[in-house]
């Protein structure tokens, strides 16, 4: 006899255990299913334990660079590199256990196991109670994604890494090839640098991070190659040949390099593949319930897929593929489903991918939401775009940290706010202001009347508006 639910979560990372706990929160009887650990990627081997590394390389910068502030500190500052993976584990660790408790709060039933769909509203789960059968009038796929190999040298976790393998190293890498720079590239580069690692990026594409405004791209090549990397944009790698000693790449460093199809081999003694995500939706159960494109579940603007009492969120289905909006999704399905179930006081909004905010955590931090000028002016908008340098804000300067800026694009007829960009000091904190006034469809009469506290480094933010329209106080 199958277990009966109101809705059956499939994946508990920051989408699935979200979305359980808002379908609790409304009443439903609700179960999860999880194969490895609660809490998934983000919470146990991304978003969490790479910040927990990251402050340790933060950290150990100030520290070797006390005289800057006045300060000495006797003897060598160096890093533990085990102490450093276990302190970054623990965070995990206990975040996981925070995940756990949040079920039994919520009183959500957990399967452990690998569930299989056997239909649009029921699976099987293969697990330490050998298999279990579940059904439920709702099921939300939460499957989430994992990391892209290179099709010609897959990660072996002694030489050749993800993101999994770089967080809990074996050993420190002297020399170091990271293969891609986006969010995940950029930030395992920028710990590994801070750790004394000599670090080289590779990049596809004419400029590194990609996906932020040109002006970010450039500012943070130019700070990366400052603190010693090496960075190699409309380059690709042809060949890895790994042995137990290291790895040789074959490096065609591109047309921006004045030497266009020459490869050059280069030893490394690790190398870390970040070139995307594959979406976990194989061996499943899905192909006859869903439509899928490049192996991502296609929804509507709440979750469904084309199955009845079928739904997914998550980064198995279309990005951007970041935990907030997974967490977002996961609110509302679970809002949708009550509804559908008969909930009259539930409003389920749809996702509007324009304000999801992205943050970069290396060191400068980057954090950007909406448009970039570039995509704003394709889409046939008349743009006002402004910058104000963090060199013109008094705490950034006290803080030791006046490097970066913050960008603003608005429309130039109606005053909305396209997108905002910025690139510097603890930016990943400040982003939400403008996600917020993009929600509440702000115009900028609206930000340019507001009172920024003094002195904060989000005076800049206040700043670059004014710069939009000609109007900066400080520059």
């Amino acid at each position: 006899m199958a277990d009966k639910y109101d809705v059956i979560v499939l994946g508990s990372g920051p989408g699935g255990y979200v979305a359980a706990i808002r379908c609790a929160q409304l009443g439903l009887k609700t179960a999860i299913v999880e194969r490895e650990l609660l809490g998934g990627i983000c919470l146990n081997w991304g978003c969490i334990p790479t910040k927990a590394l990251l402050r340790s390389a933060e950290i150990l910068h100030y520290a070797q660079h006390a005289k800057d502030y006045g300060l000495k500190i006797a003897g060598k500052i160096e890093a533990d590199l085990e102490a450093v993976v276990k302190r970054s584990r623990g965070v995990a660790k206990q975040l996981n256990q925070g995940v756990t408790h949040l079920m039994k709060k919520n009183k959500i039933t957990v399967h452990m196991g690998e569930g299989t769909l056997t239909g649009p509203t029921s699976l099987t789960v293969k697990g330490e109670k050998g298999e279990e059968k579940l059904s439920a009038k709702h099921v939300i796929v939460a499957t989430g994604a994992r990391a892209r190999d290179l099709p010609f040298a897959p990660a072996d976790g002694k030489r050749v890494w993800t993101y999994r393998h770089a967080m809990t190293p074996p050993e420190m890498p002297k020399k170091l090839l990271v293969i891609g720079s986006g969010a995940i590239g950029i930030e395992f580069a920028s710990f590994y640098n801070d750790m004394g690692c000599d670090v080289t990026v590779v990049e596809m594409l004419d400029r590194i991070v990609p996906v932020e405004d040109k002006d970010v791209s450039a500012f943070l090549e130019k700070s990366l190659t400052k603190q010693g990397m090496t960075i190699m944009t409309g380059a690709g790698v042809e060949e890895l040949k790994v042995s137990d000693k290291g790895v040789k790449a074959k490096i065609n460093p591109g047309s921006k390099s004045g030497a266009p199809g020459k490869a050059v081999e280069t030893e490394f003694t690790h190398c870390i593949v970040a070139i995307g995500i594959v979406p976990n939706t194989e061996n499943v159960g899905l192909e006859k319930l869903v439509e899928m494109d490049r192996g991502f579940i296609q929804i509507d603007d709440y979750g469904r897929t084309k199955s009845k009492g079928l739904w997914a969120i998550g980064d198995c289905t279309p990005g951007p593929w970041l935990a907030h909006k997974a967490s977002h999704e996961g609110v509302t399905t679970a809002e949708a489903i009550a509804k559908e179930l008969g909930n009259k006081d539930v409003h389920p909004h749809p996702l509007d991918r324009g304000n999801i905010p992205g943050c970069t955590y290396c060191h400068p931090q980057i954090a950007s939401v909406g448009m970039t000028e570039a995509k704003a002016k394709e889409a046939g908008h008349e743009v006002k775009a402004g910058t104000f340098p963090f060199i013109g804000n008094g705490k950034a300067i006290a803080l030791g940290e006046a490097d970066g800026f913050v960008k603003t694009v608005f429309d130039a007829k109606t005053g909305e706010l396209l997108g905002a960009h910025m690139v510097g000091v603890e930016v990943t904190e400040m982003i939400q202001g403008f996600v917020v006034g993009k929600t509440l469809e702000t115009t900028e009469a609206e930000l340019m009347q507001t009172v920024f506290p003094h002195p904060t480094i989000s005076e800049s933010m206040h700043e670059s508006v004014l710069a939009s329209y000609g109007r900066a106080l400080h520059i």
